[in-house]
């Protein structure tokens, strides 16, 4: 396994658990350093469920053993305790009543500590096979609905700007109609929190079935959309009050986007140097500029 915190691949994995199986994953989320002393047969009994159900527990995120899941939750407890952020305990949870301060701190350590686990987990050679890919494609679709949406537009704002031919796609409709117009020539981005969401499986498997180079992002390795792309790039997410889901983890997958974009940027140097050398001058030229005062 990366070395990313267990408890944050726990909360991923929750909303995609049902009856004793989220039990036993709340109960750790609640006090990880009380489970760190508990056997696997203490822990169903403190669920109410069994040992067998710890087991595939554990096994249904993606651990070999219990004995995982321990050696796992001490390495987390460890980096945190050597963290030199300064924010070890400061949790996700807001009450009402909280300072803005505190709001403050909450939001900008759980987004650090996202980008932070992306870059731990993320995998090089996928992320410069997508690069190549991208560098090189006639046509790059981007797929994505929801929170997702703004995430594939400005994606295609970005690769747009240094030479690409990019369209980012938030309706289904469109993106199928797109995606059965590509070629092997091309590829398909698409972008899913959960890697389950239909309105962006459905065009990213058609892109595959024409044969396109497909690249998922995705916090679940084990998704539809994972399982369907030729290349993988998985981000992180670190959730607070208010925060659940792909907004607790969209600056993390913006990340990726970035590292994207600059990897196609060097491989593609002079073509995306040409782009930005065109374009310089648009944004400066609609600026408002200020009145002096008398």
């Amino acid at each position: 396994m990366p070395p990313t915190d267990v408890t944050t691949l726990i909360r991923t994995e929750l909303p995609r658990l049902a009856g004793s199986l989220r039990k036993v994953g709340e109960l750790i989320l609640e006090d990880p350093a009380a489970v760190t002393h508990c056997s696997a047969a203490e822990l169903g009994r403190r669920t109410g469920t069994s040992q067998a159900t710890v087991t595939r527990f554990c096994r249904a995120i993606g651990l070999d053993s219990y004995q995982h899941l321990l050696i796992e939750l001490a390495q987390e407890r460890g980096r945190g305790e050597v963290s030199d952020w300064g924010s070890a305990e400061i949790g996700p949870d807001i009450s009402p009543d909280d300072s803005l301060e505190r709001v403050v701190q909450v939001v900008g350590s759980a987004d650090l500590r996202a980008i932070q686990q992306t870059i731990e987990r993320i995998d090089l050679d996928s992320l410069e096979r997508a690069a190549q890919a991208l560098a090189k494609a006639r046509r790059i679709d981007v797929y994505g609905v929801g929170g997702s949406g703004a995430v594939a537009q400005e994606t295609e704002t970005r690769l747009f700007r240094i030479g690409c031919q990019v369209r980012g796609w938030t309706e289904v409709h469109g993106a199928a109609t797109s995606a059965a117009l590509l070629t092997p020539a091309d590829v398909a981005i698409g972008i899913s929190h959960s890697g389950a969401t239909r309105e962006t499986l459905e065009p990213f498997e058609m892109a595959k079935e024409r044969g396109a180079t497909t690249v998922a992002i995705t916090t679940d390795p084990r998704s539809p959309l994972a399982r369907a792309a030729d290349i993988r790039l998985i981000s992180a997410t670190s959730e607070t009050s208010f925060r659940t889901g792909s907004i607790g983890g969209r600056h993390s997958v913006l990340m990726i986007v970035d590292c994207l974009y600059v990897r196609v940027g060097q491989v593609a140097y002079q073509r995306a140097s040409a782009s930005l050398a065109l374009t310089d001058h648009i944004t400066p030229q609609h600026a408002v500029k200020a009145r002096r005062t008398r």
